[in-house]
């Protein structure tokens, strides 16, 4: 009898789950917290790279994961026990479209930090490289899924950046995720390590279906709160919540406007958020706090941040720099 309920189970079209909704509503507040954040740092009222360091880059990284490993589980629950094309491509096409409206804006308005493989991107691409997952064998998709997360392991931890090549550093290739030098963007989620959380939801959610869990979830609650409700319309108030929070934090500026920044701490921030895009935060802090003190003892440190020096062009400041990476290693 277990055996038939599982078969029926996976056979027809899932029931929908109150509790994958609720989960989608939590990381969209998640999220509109991060981004309010990022607000507040781009007003001054933050110092310089707060949001890229510390707790707040990992938690930056969490919530963009669950919502990719929710694509993933969302995927295998509409195209069960067929993929509904139009459906699909209908999703497919919104996401996709909102990726280039959000490109075009961050390209107009922010130009040296566009955006232009974010979450969105991530999102539209993954939908589609995840179709043959889903009538592949479930062995094969986590064996593909073990794959990933184990290269993201060996390049994250054990032997870091060992899959990042020059050879991948081109606006043709960045979207991967294996270059040396990613380019700068307010939203950067290429496929590598970004793709690990997909597939694993869709492994899971694969399973949960073999299993004949889906009824089970389902049974645990209709989705019927406001922050369900809200993971249900998730597209749209991605697009809505952040123009309004700006303007927020904009008109506060106007009545409130944030104090000037200190100075040096404004620079070690900036260099922490800058050198982590490469290197972990301990080598980081060692290296900006090393070139901070040589710059000072230098007298370079006041001409470097009003401009009067380009650090590019300052065989001085490179001479620090080179230095402090091998102090710092």
């Amino acid at each position: 009898m277990a055996a038939v309920a599982e078969a029926i189970d996976v056979g027809e079209r899932p029931p929908r789950i109150g509790i994958i909704d609720t989960a989608r509503g939590l990381a969209l507040l998640a999220m509109a917290s991060y981004h309010f954040t990022w607000d507040l740092e781009f007003f001054g009222y933050l110092m310089p790279g707060t949001v890229e360091t510390g707790w707040l880059r990992i938690y930056a990284r969490a919530i963009a994961a669950t919502f990719l490993f929710l694509v993933g589980v969302s995927l295998v629950l509409a195209s069960t026990p067929e993929i509904r094309w139009n459906a699909y491509l209908k999703r497919l096409g919104m996401v996709a479209g909102a990726a280039a409206l959000i490109t075009i804006a961050t390209r107009i308005g922010m130009p040296d930090e566009f955006i232009f493989f974010g979450i969105l991107h991530c999102i539209a691409a993954a939908s589609i490289i995840g179709l043959p997952f889903l009538r592949l064998p479930l062995v094969l998709v986590w064996l593909a899924a073990a794959a990933l997360l184990g290269a993201v392991v060996v390049d994250g931890w054990l032997y870091p950046n060992i899959l990042q090549s020059t050879f991948f550093d081109s606006w043709w290739l960045y979207w991967l995720g294996f270059s040396a030098t990613p380019p700068r963007s307010n939203d950067f989620v290429p496929l590598f390590p970004w793709l690990t959380p997909f597939l694993l939801g869709l492994a899971i959610a694969r399973t949960g279906l073999w299993l004949g869990w889906s009824r089970r979830l389902a049974s645990l609650g209709t989705g019927s709160s406001l922050v369900a409700k809200a993971g249900r319309h998730s597209l749209i108030i991605y697009l809505v919540h952040q123009p309004f929070l700006f303007g927020c934090v904009y008109l506060l500026s106007l009545v409130a406007p944030a104090p000037p920044p200190d100075p040096v701490q404004s620079y070690l921030y900036q260099c922490r958020a800058s050198c982590m895009m490469q290197e972990g935060e301990p080598i980081c802090r060692s290296f900006c706090q090393c070139t901070l003190d040589k710059l000072q003892a230098q007298d370079l440190f006041t001409p470097l941040q009003s401009g009067a020096i380009q650090a590019n062009n300052d065989e001085r400041v490179q001479s620090i720099a080179v230095e402090c990476t091998t102090i710092a290693q």
